[in-house]
């Protein structure tokens, strides 16, 4: 939440905020009267990691918040912690009486915390708002840049919790639509049966059975004679499995299908905001993975804009469909870099957990960049194989190539493989097989839809592309 975050000030009426460790303890007890030493006493206040402590004043106002940090080796301490401050903390302005492990981190901790979806609630309620709490900004932390990667985290974020109901196609359009007035930058869409014309014959095919028409958003901004990067982003508004139809609890959080088309939207408000010198491009196939009479089947043979023809070993094996057509459109203007962004499969999910999205890359260098980047965020991603001997697992025996295979293992992998068609071995190419949503709250990741790998993604652009 931006409107948590106050400008730099020296405000005297803010509560300190002292962040402490365990084996320092002369020092965050320093300035205590003795009522305050003794209310930690009978407390038996211990400063591990995320603990909180509210300390009164001689008059009973709140005077001081001290924060554990926990012990160096303490695996819940990272620069995210203050995170949990976000649900700590009574109403009131706050600032750091001491640093953090990393100021900028603490701070995006603490605002990313502060997010909450609600649209669908009283708006009026501060207890669901968070709009009570605020931090005034430490002198030595950049203000604009962490606005704007909170900014791009809450878009997408705000885009996933959204459901189905009112983040269809269309919304999903309105959405870029909006950014791209924002920002000056052009959109154009190609919507349902223009599509077939146009060449993307399988974002056509896995949206066709919906009432809400498949398109792809296509959005440009920048300098035309700076490095091109394309950003592409799978947006199915919500799967069903098609004629392969998911159970009912599969079919539970697919409004966050198009996690991906989030992610790269949000990416790319950061992108936009910070005027990093490339010509940006954002590509989003949005459709809705329908069961209805004109449904693609298993079975069916696809045409695809590479001129593949894609075998349907599975409906609910959509994403690739859609992000084959947009990557294969990417690739053709010979782009500086692609990244791709999509909730693909559960079988990354299984290898990695929630927590750990997946990405692919050719390139060495570049995975090790993006790899370095978001270890530096504290946004973890984890690199995996694209293993050729297993593109023998997608091999098509009537089309070209498969979408889903004839094995039950390597998910994740054979995913990517599929989509490393569409891509020339010559282009700088990474794609990102993310769960885009937090089971449970984190510090600085509340329950609910996430901006996965966004953050060390914009770490790595910012390097590859200074201003």
């Amino acid at each position: 939440m931006i409107d948590c975050l106050l400008p730099v000030s020296s405000s005297d009426t803010a509560v300190p905020i002292r962040f402490v460790e365990p084996d320092k303890t002369d020092a965050y007890l320093d300035g205590l009267s003795a009522a305050q030493r003794a209310f930690l006493e009978a407390t038996g206040y211990k400063p591990k990691a995320g603990r909180t402590a509210l300390l009164p004043d001689a008059d009973g106002r709140l005077a001081l918040v001290l924060f554990g940090l926990g012990a160096k080796d303490d695996a819940d301490r990272t620069p995210l912690l203050p995170g949990r401050l976000a649900d700590a903390l009574p109403a009131g302005t706050y600032r750091f009486d001491n640093a953090p492990d990393d100021p900028a981190l603490a701070v995006q901790a603490f605002a990313l915390g502060r997010y909450r979806f609600t649209a669908y609630r009283g708006g009026d309620s501060k207890e669901n708002n968070g709009s009570d709490v605020r931090l005034i900004l430490p002198a030595d932390v950049d203000e604009a840049e962490i606005r704007r990667i909170v900014a791009g985290v809450s878009l997408a974020r705000d885009l996933i919790n959204t459901p189905a109901n009112d983040m269809g196609p269309e919304e999903l359009e309105e959405a870029a639509r909006q950014l791209a007035e924002t920002h000056g930058a052009s959109l154009s869409v190609t919507t349902g049966d223009a599509l077939l014309e146009a060449g993307f014959p399988m974002i056509h095919a896995v949206g066709r059975a919906s009432p809400r028409a498949p398109r792809l958003i296509d959005l440009s901004w920048g300098d035309p004679e700076a490095p091109k990067l394309t950003l592409v982003g799978k947006g199915v508004c919500f799967d069903t499995g098609g004629l392969d139809i998911k159970p009912a609890a599969g079919m539970l959080m697919m409004k966050k299908d198009m996690g991906g088309a989030a992610c790269v939207l949000g990416l790319a408000s950061i992108v936009m905001d910070a005027n990093l010198p490339v010509r940006l491009r954002v590509l989003v196939p949005a459709a809705e993975n329908a069961v209805a009479g004109n449904a693609f089947r298993p079975g069916d043979v696809l045409e695809s804009r590479k001129g593949l023809a894609v075998e349907i070993g599975n409906t609910d094996a959509e994403g690739r469909l859609v992000l084959g057509d947009a990557l294969a459109l990417a690739d053709e203007e010979t782009p500086d870099l692609i990244i791709d962004m999509s909730t693909l499969t559960g079988a990354a999910r299984v290898a990695l957990g929630p927590d750990l999205p997946a990405f692919f890359s050719r390139d060495d260098a570049l995975a090790a960049a993006i790899s370095d980047q978001a270890q530096a965020a504290h946004d973890p991603v984890w690199r995996l194989p694209l293993w050729q001997p297993y593109m023998k697992m997608i091999d098509g025996k009537v089309g070209d190539i498969n979408n889903a295979g004839n094995s039950p293992f390597a998910g994740a992998i054979t995913a990517a493989l599929f989509l490393s068609r569409f891509v020339e071995p010559s282009t700088p190419w990474a794609h990102f097989d993310a769960y885009c949503w937090n089971p449970s709250n984190r510090p600085g990741r509340p329950e609910g839809g996430e901006a996965q790998a966004i953050r060390g993604l914009y770490g790595a652009l910012k390097a590859r592309y200074p201003g």
